[in-house]
């Protein structure tokens, strides 16, 4: 069966984000999982304005809103804005540097 959501009209809870994980002490985050089909997982997630840090689990997603910069220690930068796709390798440490709140969808697989 085919199915779809609305990841724009997504109710998401902010959390402040882990004291580790959160170089400017004011970032808040928010994800929901919205569909699992066999190893594939879809979601949608937010950042607020601010700069934190991850460790990424293999991923692709889609900015639908929102600005800023993700860079991997490893090299590369992903100037992020509404329809920009990104492809995050297992593993990379990141930071990520919002400057207007940031929902994305994701995709990864298990």
């Amino acid at each position: 069966m085919i199915r779809s959501f609305d990841a724009s009209a997504v109710n998401l809870e902010h959390r402040k984000l882990d004291r580790k994980k959160n170089k400017t002490n004011d970032v808040t985050t928010a994800v929901a999982a919205m569909a699992q089909e066999g190893d594939m997982e879809v979601g949608v997630w937010e950042h607020s304005v601010g700069t934190s840090t991850d460790t990424e689990i293999e991923e692709v997603f889609v900015v639908l809103a929102g600005k800023g910069t993700v860079t991997c220690t490893e090299g590369g930068q992903i100037d992020l804005a509404p329809g920009v796709v990104g492809l995050l390798p297992a593993g990379a440490q990141t930071t990520w540097t919002i400057t207007e709140p940031l929902r994305k969808v994701w995709v990864t697989l298990s």
